[in-house]
């Protein structure tokens, strides 16, 4: 069997085209088999407040749009402005992700994008720890 396999724990939210979908008291799977679907798990959603980095900005705006809370032309805009300052400053595997999430922003696969951006979260942090003295001095 083909399509997307999501993995729900017990009362777990998922939106799916827009539709907030919760699980019931078992864990569930669901399997996915249309194409281009948007699907965001809760636990994988970021809030604003946390949307605090070049990259997590771009994933929340993203997130925004895949949920249908901001027009897709102007989080095209938002993501693609955004890449682009951090083209200069990434390179291998990163800087290909960026070019990924680029494109599929100007053809609005946004959760496309949030994948692309998400795994290098972490690597982004180190960065910005490393360059920031006061960061260094909190740890």
């Amino acid at each position: 069997m083909t399509g997307l396999v999501i993995k729900l724990k017990p009362n777990e939210k998922v939106l799916i085209n827009g539709v907030v979908l919760q699980n019931g008291d078992r864990a569930a799977s669901i399997r996915v088999r249309t194409d281009d679907v948007a699907i965001l798990r809760a636990r994988d959603a970021i809030t604003k407040e946390d949307a605090v980095t070049p990259l997590t900005r771009i994933y929340y705006i993203a997130q925004l749009a895949m949920a249908g809370e901001a027009d897709p032309r102007k989080a095209n805009r938002e993501i693609c402005e955004g890449i682009e300052a951090l083209k200069t400053i990434f390179s291998g595997e990163v800087a290909l992700d960026l070019i990924r999430a680029e494109e599929a922003s100007k053809a609005h696969k946004f959760f496309v994008v949030m994948r692309a951006v998400k795994k290098h979260f972490e690597l982004e942090q180190t960065l910005l720890n490393r360059a920031s003295p006061t960061a260094a001095l909190a740890s």
